[in-house]
């Protein structure tokens, strides 16, 4: 029975506790950089460490593979594939879910970042700090958040191949991860607040779709009345 007045929820039980999960995991991992938790001294135990210098044979294979992951490169390659999408299907739907992913993205993700001011390994001043509010732009990683939001996005436009598609956007996203921290531009902790941060946006998607839905509509009558006016 209906409940009068009752707002239901856009997102499904399952949806809504998976973002509530992710939510709680970048709170833990923010609260942890906060407070320069074990998590902290870990991303120093890295950073130290070096990668890049452990196995220098593969540096010039991953310095290529993570441009995978900037922001730029995989947007307008993104937003080329979406259009062509676009016009298969005649709809303008997967340019503006491409179009909504990309928003949501830079103002949490930049919010974050302009807020934390951290500084990466190879800009860091004091050994064991979480070298916050410094101006630094490093927390979370865009880099690895831009990855599974992207990918993330084309799988969730894929269709007909979207199971195999979110096996890609996965694999991107981890090895993108794993490369900033062995190229030593992130540390541990950017990481995972990156992949958190990207799969929050991926998550809100739907809420968007009935706005999505209203201006694809538009977009298309005005379309069709242009055509027709010709």
């Amino acid at each position: 029975m209906r409940v009068p007045g009752r707002i239901r929820c856009p997102l499904s039980r399952g949806h809504t506790i998976a973002f509530l999960v992710a939510a709680a995991c970048y709170a833990a991992v923010l609260t942890a950089v906060l407070t320069g938790s074990q998590l902290v001294r870990f991303d120093w135990q890295v950073a130290l460490f070096k990668p890049y210098e452990q196995w220098p044979r593969v540096r010039p294979v991953l310095d290529a593979f993570v441009i995978t992951g900037q922001r730029g490169p995989t947007a307008l390659a993104a937003l080329a594939w979406a259009v062509w999408r676009g016009v298969r299907t005649r709809s303008p739907r997967p340019p503006l879910v491409l179009g909504v992913a990309l928003l949501l993205l830079n103002a949490s993700v930049g919010a974050v970042k302009i807020l934390t001011g951290r500084l990466g390994p190879y800009e860091a001043r004091t050994p064991g700090s979480a070298e916050l509010f410094h101006g630094g732009m490093v927390f979370p990683s865009g880099h690895v958040a831009n990855a599974v939001v992207v990918w993330g996005t084309l799988a969730y436009l894929a269709g007909h191949h979207r199971r195999t598609s979110a096996l890609v956007a996965c694999v991107m996203a981890v090895g993108i991860g794993l490369t900033t921290v062995y190229l030593g531009t992130h540390w541990v902790s950017d990481v995972l607040g990156g992949w958190a941060a990207g799969v929050l946006v991926l998550l809100a998607l739907p809420l968007f779709e009935p706005l999505i839905a209203t201006v694809s509509a538009y977009v298309s009558a005005r379309a069709a009345g242009y055509s027709m006016g010709r």
